[in-house]
C-alpha cells in the first residue's frame, strides 16, 4: 500500500454487465451505448440518496486517471469528453508529450505524487486494471457501479484480484427505464484507518 496522506478523494463511476464485464475482449462498448428505454423493464426510480448522474458526479472532479487501454478507446470517440479535467494516463509505453490533453505517468506512485503536488480535490479513476490498482492501494473512497441488463459471458473484467476483502457501505440505488441499475458504495474503513 502506498504511504500517502492524501487530501484528495478517489472515486469510481463505471458501468458493467450483470456478470461483471466493462467491455468485450476487443474493447467494444456497443452493448452498453445502445441501451434504450423498454416498457418490459420495471419503471425507473430513485431511492433515498440515489447515486448522482454522470453530470452530477463530474461536477466536482478535478482530475481523471485512466490506463492506456481506456485512453485508446476514448480516442475512438467523435469528441474528447474530458476537457474540464486534468487527465493522467498511466502507461509504460506512451510517449510523454504525445498528446497535449494528457499527462503520462509511469506508475501508481508517480500518479499519486502528481495528484498530491497538484492539490487535486476529487479524482475520477477509470478502467478495470487502474481502478483495481487504486483499490489495492487504498486510494478509493466511493464507487458507483451501474449494471446493464445483459450477460456477456466474457470480456474485460470490472475488477481484478485484490489482496484482501474490501467492505462497502451501501449509500443508495437508482434504476432507469433502460433497465440499468446504479448503486453507490463508500469504502468501509475502521475508525482511524485510511486517508
Amino acid at each position: 500500500m502506498l504511504p500517502t496522506q492524501r487530501a484528495w478523494k478517489g472515486h469510481i463511476f463505471i458501468a458493467a454487465s450483470v456478470d461483471g464485464y466493462i467491455a468485450r475482449e476487443n474493447g467494444d462498448l456497443t452493448w452498453l451505448t445502445t441501451m434504450q428505454p423498454d416498457t418490459r423493464h420495471a419503471p425507473g426510480h430513485s431511492g433515498m440518496d440515489a447515486p448522482p448522474t454522470y453530470e452530477g458526479f463530474t461536477a466536482h472532479i478535478s482530475h481523471l486517471v485512466m490506463g492506456r487501454g481506456t485512453y485508446e478507446k476514448v480516442l475512438s470517440f467523435d469528441v474528447w469528453p474530458y476537457e474540464k479535467f486534468t487527465v493522467l494516463v498511466l502507461s509504460t509505453t506512451l510517449a510523454h508529450g504525445a498528446d497535449p490533453r494528457i499527462t503520462v505517468v509511469r506508475s501508481i506512485t508517480e500518479a499519486t505524487t502528481f495528484l498530491d503536488d497538484a492539490e487535486a480535490s476529487h479524482v475520477y479513476v477509470d478502467g478495470g486494471q487502474i481502478l483495481t490498482e487504486f483499490l489495492r492501494n487504498d486510494l478509493i473512497d466511493d464507487l458507483t457501479i451501474t449494471r446493464a441488463p445483459i450477460l456477456l459471458g466474457q470480456g474485460l473484467r470490472l475488477f481484478h484480484a485484490l489482496p484482501h476483502d474490501i467492505h462497502l457501505t451501501h449509500l443508495g440505488t437508482a434504476t432507469f427505464d433502460t433497465g440499468m441499475v446504479a448503486t453507490r458504495y463508500a469504502i468501509h474503513r475502521k475508525q482511524g484507518e485510511g486517508s
